[in-house]
This record gives structure tokens, C-alpha cells and sequence, in this order.
């Protein structure tokens, strides 16, 4: 059985300075991180206009001697905000992103889809009409950026989001036909608080667009309140164990970055995460 590599989010450990950042991370037992720059490294400035192939390799070097690569750069966007000049501006940020990955050692970088009910306020009526076709306009032209530099576009479904089902990250690949489009797949995101219909969302989602998978998030579903909440993960409600067949099944050595989770329990639950895979 090929191994599952466990990474978490950079800033796990918190906005440190890069030197600090990856000796805290290296203690841990991280495959690799999903780098939001400017929540994670400190004493660099990483603002628009600042990349350069020279610093994205020096950061990437960083990483790269302390035995942790850099598997996705987050840019998580609004890509449907209804300001267009904020809008244009967060596509140009991603775009920059785009450009300097593969210098940091990166093959994608990943964002969602923004909020469901963002154009609702404006038009009651035709306001996920509205969401979708922002969205799609958005991803056509980051797609075309992606193309550009060989590198994915990572999408991500949540529950109450644009993408907000398996049908839905199904019908966006359609309509944008880019191989240039990857899936981060957060089943609990998808699942949202349809707890009891976890399993049918996870196989719906596989079936639908499980080709295209190109990382996956992992966090737990726990009761909380007159609902659910989101939690370190291998100790609630989530199919952790199935899901890790299901996923072995369709993406071999898929990465799996892991949410909800801080550093002192980090080596535990990659313990515990293993132990529940075999």
C-alpha cells in the first residue's frame, strides 16, 4: 500500500519569521504545508508586486533543507466579490501566485469559491445565477494563467459556497475545461451539517469528479450545540477510515493536508490517522 503524506497549513504554527516558521514545523512529523504567505511568514514582505523567481526560491530552499515541501500555495480569494475593483485585484494577486509557484516548489495554488448568498442583498431571485457566473468568469481567466505557467488551479467545494456540492465542482469543470483545474477535496466542507448523508456525498463526490482530486484536507465532524462543528481529525463523527480506502482506491499517495489541528497534537494524530488506515 503506497503512503499517505500528511501536511497541515504553514501557519498551523503561527506568523513566525521564516527561519523560526520551518525549524517549528520541521519538529513535527509533516510531509508538507500549504503555504499561505502572508499568514505564516513574518519578517518577509510578500504583498502584490513583491515576488521575484529569486525570493520564491529562497523560500522554497528554506523548506526544501528542512525536509518539508511546499505542496500548495493558499491564496484563498474572494473570486466573486461583488466590488469589481476588489475583485480585479484579488484575481491579480492569485495570478502572481500562479506565475511564482513552481519557484517556491509548488504545483498548484488553491482557493474556494466565495459565499452562496454574496449577491442575494442585490437580486433575491437570480443571486446563485449571478454567484456562478461571476465565479465561472473568474476561473476561465486564472485557468488561462494556469496554462500558462504549468501549474493547477486548486478548487475547493464547501457546503454553503458557490461550489456547493458534488454536482456543483461536476458542472464548473464542464463548463471550464481546463486540465489546468485541480479539486481539493474537503469532504467534511462538502458535507457541511448533512452529517447523515456523509457517506452518499463522499461517493457522489469520487464519482463525479474524483479524476480530478489533486489534494485532499482532512478534519473531523463533532457534535456541538444544535449542530455540528469542525474538529481535529480522527476523533468524531467523519468516516475517517473509509474515507482513506475510498481515497486510496482513486488517488494513490494523495497528499492530505490536515485542519482544526494545532502542533502539540499533530504527531499523535498522524499516529492515530495511520493506525485508523490500516
Amino acid at each position: 500500500m503506497l503512503p499517505i503524506r500528511f501536511g497541515t497549513l504553514a501557519h498551523t504554527a503561527g506568523c513566525l519569521p521564516l527561519d523560526t516558521l520551518v525549524s517549528t514545523l520541521q519538529a513535527h512529523d509533516i510531509d508538507f504545508v500549504q503555504l499561505a504567505l502572508t499568514k505564516a511568514i513574518q519578517d518577509i514582505d510578500l504583498s502584490p508586486g513583491k515576488f521575484s523567481p529569486a525570493l520564491a526560491n529562497y523560500i522554497g530552499e528554506k523548506f526544501d533543507k528542512a525536509g518539508i515541501r511546499i505542496g500548495v500555495l493558499g491564496c484563498y480569494i474572494d473570486p466573486i466579490n461583488p466590488d469589481p475593483a476588489i475583485r480585479r485585484a484579488e484575481i491579480n494577486r492569485f495570478k502572481e501566485h500562479l506565475r511564482f509557484a513552481k519557484q517556491f516548489g509548488a504545483p498548484m495554488v488553491a482557493t474556494e469559491s466565495g459565499g452562496l448568498t454574496t449577491y442575494q442583498p442585490a437580486d433575491p431571485e437570480r443571486y446563485q445565477e449571478i454567484g456562478w457566473e461571476t465565479f465561472r468568469s473568474t476561473l476561465e481567466e486564472l485557468a488561462e494563467e494556469a496554462e500558462k505557467w504549468g501549474v493547477f488551479v486548486g478548487i475547493e467545494g464547501v457546503s454553503t459556497h458557490t461550489l456547493a456540492s458534488p454536482q456543483h465542482m461536476r458542472r464548473i469543470l464542464d463548463e471550464v475545461p481546463s486540465s489546468n483545474i485541480g479539486v481539493v477535496f474537503d469532504p467534511c466542507n462538502l458535507i457541511g451539517q448533512d452529517v447523515s448523508r456523509q457517506d452518499e456525498i463522499v461517493d457522489s463526490s469520487l464519482d463525479l469528479f474524483g479524476d480530478r482530486i489533486i489534494l485532499a484536507h482532512l478534519k473531523d465532524i463533532y457534535a456541538g450545540g444544535e449542530g455540528y462543528r469542525h474538529g481535529v481529525p480522527g476523533g468524531g463523527l467523519f468516516h475517517t477510515a473509509d474515507f482513506f480506502r475510498k481515497l486510496q482506491a482513486r488517488k494513490p499517495m494523495l497528499d492530505v493536508s490536515l485542519e482544526e489541528i494545532t502542533l502539540p497534537v499533530f504527531n499523535e494524530t498522524v499516529a492515530l490517522l495511520h493506525s485508523l488506515r490500516s
